[in-house]
């Protein structure tokens, strides 16, 4: 538009040309302190994987022990998100923050000093409630501290990036910690970048809470954890145990718990989770379209590590290393799609980035039992350029979706999604890899090795038992029967990313990126 001469164009010192507060120097240093705690808490849901051997030889845990020692962290985090999320908008997200970083290094130091299965239990289930407070605070705060939309993008960016490549470094970081030092090293390093938190967190990140929070509904909290909790379990011990009377029983219960809980949200002046939200477009596709990106990225993270371990035979740090290329590319994506999206329509943006990832799960259609590790790599690097970008826009979507004082249960949403989501992936592709592992091991016939069947790492110590003929075509007959549900596996995968492509470009994802970029 033309202006009048002397008519000042410029914006204001510290203001974009829509009047929105630009982020100061202080805001940035925030973001920095932010993006580390979250990369820490997304690394040590997957670092634990690989010290679960020194663990076992440690404490000596039961069967249904270890179970817990790995599956009750998600628990407790999936169950109290929305909480959390909840009690940030009222008590002050930063003050919740600097709660959950203490409470977090604490539960760090209990857990790696463990001296029984029952205290390690108990700390990672401290561990659980502190990553619930610490995720949803941290994309809050960045929704209050980046009013620009473009920096906000940004912002989220680098959250993104941290997010879903802290979950891929996990087994990289926790090789590494494990062929130089004990096992509890991979719980002793939260501790300092907790520490640092605590001390520099308060001079960087501003308070940020909801000036009319209304009155916090404590049996929505309790309705909400019912909810998810039970489901979140049926699906892992499906996962492991296939369809059992007592998953059935926690899926239903699970259920009946989410309806009254609806229900509810319906009748609460000030409920905890604003079912207004599901009726707009752009908050409801950013939903589904950021739980399939980390359900796929989920799945292929459960086979891709076995499969480079037990079938093809690296170190954990070897298989660290090859899955550090695809790391990368989702953390690279991430921080890319905040400059993607001023050229082009985020909906192009995210659909061709499914495109790519469907492609890359395709891919790993093609992995056979005596080599592949090259076709992994390059399988799984065009999955993070799909998944990486989604990470950011979807989170952005979500944050920009509501005002700022319901940014808290906004971003308890969006990592609930994040969680259930990794929890589904899981349980759905690992379900469909040993079913058809273990249909293609009845073949050979092991009765007299029924351990074989539940994991092909059970396979591997089944076979170094045996003698050197046997154990070649025993080992042959795992690999193989593994691979081929890998193969249907990967397919689903590719279908699940193709719907997802689908949707972005169908949708054009939404005025709300549209205009702020435009």
């Amino acid at each position: 538009m033309p202006t009048r001469k002397g008519e000042d164009v410029a914006t204001n010192a510290g203001q974009n040309i829509a009047g929105e507060s630009l982020a100061s120097m202080r805001n940035w240093t925030g973001l920095v302190v932010l993006a580390f705690a979250v990369l820490l808490i997304a690394v040590d849901a997957t670092v634990l994987d690989l010290a679960l051997p020194s663990v076992s030889n440690a404490l000596a845990p039961s069967g249904t022990q270890l179970l817990w020692i790995i599956d009750v962290y998600s628990f407790v985090i999936a169950g109290l998100l929305v909480t959390m999320g909840a009690l940030g908008d009222r008590l002050g997200r930063r003050r919740l923050l600097l709660l959950g970083a203490f409470g977090f290094g604490v539960a760090s130091m209990l857990a790696a000093w463990s001296t029984s299965p029952e205290m390690m239990i108990a700390a990672r289930v401290l561990q659980g409630v502190a990553g619930a407070t610490l995720m949803p605070a941290t994309l809050a705060l960045i929704r209050s501290m980046f009013t620009d939309s473009r920096q906000r993008t940004t912002a989220i960016g680098v959250w993104s990036a941290m997010a879903g490549g802290g979950a891929a470094l996990g087994p990289l970081v926790g090789g590494w910690l494990l062929e130089h030092y004990w096992w509890g090293s991979v719980f002793l390093i939260n501790v300092p970048v907790m520490i640092v938190l605590l001390i520099v967190g308060p001079r960087v990140i501003p308070e940020s809470t909801n000036p009319e929070p209304g009155k916090f509904d404590v049996p929505s909290a309790g309705l909400s954890m019912l909810a998810i909790v039970p489901v979140v379990y049926a699906v892992k011990e499906i996962a492991v145990h296939g369809p059992t009377i007592t998953a059935a029983g926690m899926a239903l219960g699970g259920s009946a718990a989410g309806v009254i809980f609806v229900r509810r949200q319906r009748t609460l002046a000030d409920p905890m989770l604003d079912l207004k939200l599901f009726n707009t477009k752009t908050f409801t596709s950013a939903i589904v379209i950021d739980f399939c990106a980390v359900f796929a990225l989920a799945g292929v993270l459960f086979f891709g590590s076995q499969y480079l371990q037990a079938v093809l035979g690296y170190s954990p740090f070897s298989a660290g290393l090859l899955m550090f290329p695809g790391a990368m590319t989702s953390v690279v994506a991430s921080a890319l799609a905040p400059l993607l999206i001023r050229r082009w329509h985020p909906g192009t943006v995210l659909c061709v980035g499914f495109v790519a990832s469907a492609t890359g799960a395709g891919m790993l259609g093609w992995l056979q039992p005596d080599r592949g590790a090259a076709v992994f790599v390059a399988g799984f690097v065009l999955i993070g350029i799909g998944v990486g970008g989604a990470l950011t826009l979807t989170s952005d979507l979500i944050v920009s979706a509501v005002d700022e004082n319901r940014a808290g249960a906004a971003s308890a949403v969006s990592e609930t999604t994040y969680e259930l989501g990794a929890a589904l992936g899981v349980a759905v592709v690992g379900s469909v890899v040993m079913s058809i592992y273990r249909r293609g091991l009845d073949v050979v016939a092991t009765a007299q090795s029924p351990a074989a069947a539940e994991t092909i790492s059970n396979a591997v110590n089944v076979a170094q038992q045996l003698p050197a003929p046997q154990a070649e075509q025993f080992m042959l007959a795992a690999t193989t029967a593994f691979v081929d549900g890998i193969r249907v596996a990967a397919a689903i995968t590719a279908l699940l990313l193709v719907a997802a492509a689908y949707l972005a470009a169908r949708l054009r994802l939404l005025p709300a990126v549209t205009n702020r970029v435009e």
